[in-house]
């Protein structure tokens, strides 16, 4: 797998498809296993490019930097498209990939195509849970035992399998040094901004066409969904792929299933989408 030395941290990625640009990002601390199925679809009309962030997948962990690491995420997606010559792009994601999206856009607006988002992260919950779930446990494990205690951690585990570069770089960090980032990183998950990680007028500045499918959960709010398509002038607002209960059910049949439907669902929104932006944009269209 191909990847490159995106402000100091390898980055694994993969192209698929030809054509105008689409990124994705995946959700939570996911490789990009979690965006194939999606990707696979898109790709029979564009060129998608996926990819494993820094401190996710089999990329380099990097436990530093000076934003929160949704800023550096952002950050280095504008560098990696912008070395595949792969800019502008649409660029989207899911819970944290949508994060990661509306970040590039709001940093890097002149990158940005047109947004891809789903389940749209915020409120209370979102931040308590998701603050513990990325930053604090590790904190804890770090006070508690060091970083042996956060290369035993499942998490990081992972992390040094998938690249066994990793546990040099983590076993050389001071225990206090690490702390200090996970808190700084921490800091940024609150629940006083419509979407984790951005404030109201950094959103409502995004002028790019966006598609908007929200969650239904605790951790990505329907309303929170709604409330981002207030916000973003050019957006559109799409139904909740799954009526309560249907994703419970097909996992009990086949584990595999859910991923394949909500992908197939997904894609469904996305390419008539991506299809009438580019018909748009058409210079032939414009002039009319």
């Amino acid at each position: 797998m191909p990847s490159l030395l995106i402000n100091g941290a390898n980055i694994k990625y993969e192209e698929m498809g030809a054509g105008m640009p689409v990124a994705l990002t995946p959700g939570g601390r996911a490789g990009m296993e979690g965006v194939r199925s999606l990707a696979e679809r898109l790709a029979a009309h564009y060129r998608v490019i996926i990819y494993d962030r820094r401190n996710c997948g089999a990329s380099d962990v990097v436990i530093g930097g000076e934003p929160s690491e949704q800023e550096i995420w952002a950050d280095d997606l504008h560098e990696l498209l912008k070395r595949l010559t792969a800019l502008p792009a649409y660029v989207g994601g899911g819970s944290a990939g949508c994060r990661v999206s509306l970040l590039l856009a709001i940093r890097h607006p002149e990158a940005v195509k047109g947004l891809l988002l789903w389940w749209v992260t915020g409120g209370a919950v979102a931040a308590e849970r998701l603050g513990y779930t990325y930053y604090e446990q590790f904190v804890e494990m770090a006070a508690r035992g060091g970083m042996q205690e956060v290369i035993a951690s499942e998490f990081f585990a992972e992390r040094i399998r998938e690249n066994p570069s990793n546990r040099r770089r983590l076993l050389a960090m001071a225990p206090q040094e690490f702390v200090d980032v996970m808190r700084k990183w921490r800091a940024s998950f609150t629940a006083d901004k419509p979407v984790i990680g951005a404030t109201e007028a950094e959103l409502r500045a995004i002028r790019v066409p966006t598609a908007i499918v929200p969650g239904n959960d605790e951790i990505h709010p329907k309303a929170v969904g709604e409330n981002l398509h207030r916000l973003l002038s050019r957006s559109e607002l799409f139904p909740h792929p799954w009526e309560p209960g249907e994703r419970e059910l097909l996992m009990q049949q086949d584990s595999q299933r859910p991923g394949e439907v909500q992908a197939e669902r997904l894609a469904a929104v996305y390419l008539p989408f991506l299809a009438k932006m580019e018909k748009a944009g058409s210079p032939s269209l414009r002039s009319r």
